[in-house]
């Protein structure tokens, strides 16, 4: 299999980050460099179908686009250490919470950084300063959730580290490209967030 990535770009270190976390090593890693518009290739268009990193490309030719997708394909393969729930209830329950992560969390991050920074300008037709404030201040309101939430879990969706502890703490992270901290008074979102970013599996996926 290829993993066509981009270190620029924080969804693909989602995926880099779920191999780290399997000890998967047998993948080909593809770097596409977006800034060049590499993604906006026709030859890579062919081959994914959209102009998106990151991509999985398998030994049938088939090619799985979207980090969460291609993420859950890799726990069909490796399902150890299991990242996406062992039964219904808890699969429900990593789902919501990963999707509030993506939607409130990390989406309006990515938004902050792409109209805020001035080497992004390239990726937007126009950076908009009130787009990247807007998003600033909904990513705030939904890490007060969370720091309610972390008050007495020491992860976001279950008893372990799970794939919505990544999608969030990638998001965090893609923010630091504006220097951008999360506000001091979420005492056990730092707390997380220290952890998260001490795991192995995240240096491994950076």
């Amino acid at each position: 299999m290829k993993l066509f990535t981009s270190h620029r770009a924080p969804n693909p270190r989602r995926v880099r980050w779920v191999m780290a976390e399997k000890g998967l090593t047998d993948v080909e890693i593809v770097e596409i460099d977006i800034m060049t518009g590499e993604h906006r290739t026709p030859e890579y268009r062919a081959r994914v179908g959209v102009s998106h990193v990151p991509a999985l490309e398998l030994d049938c030719g088939e090619t799985i686009s979207e980090s969460i997708a291609i993420c859950r394909y890799l726990e069909a393969l490796h399902p150890e250490p299991n990242l996406f729930g062992r039964d219904p209830q808890e699969q429900a329950i990593i789902e919501m919470w990963t999707r509030r992560c993506e939607f409130y969390l990390a989406n309006p991050l990515m938004l902050n950084v792409r109209h805020s920074h001035p080497a992004l300008a390239a990726l937007e037709a126009t950076q908009v300063p009130q787009v990247a404030e807007y998003n600033r201040i909904g990513a705030e309101r939904f890490m007060r959730t969370l720091d309610r939430r972390l008050a007495d879990h020491e992860f976001i969706a279950a008893d372990r580290f799970t794939i919505a502890d990544i999608v969030a703490t990638v998001g965090l992270d893609f923010a630091r490209l504006v220097k951008y901290r999360p506000p001091e008074e979420y005492a056990h979102l730092a707390r997380w967030l220290e952890a998260s970013r001490a795991r192995p599996a995240a240096k491994a996926g950076a």
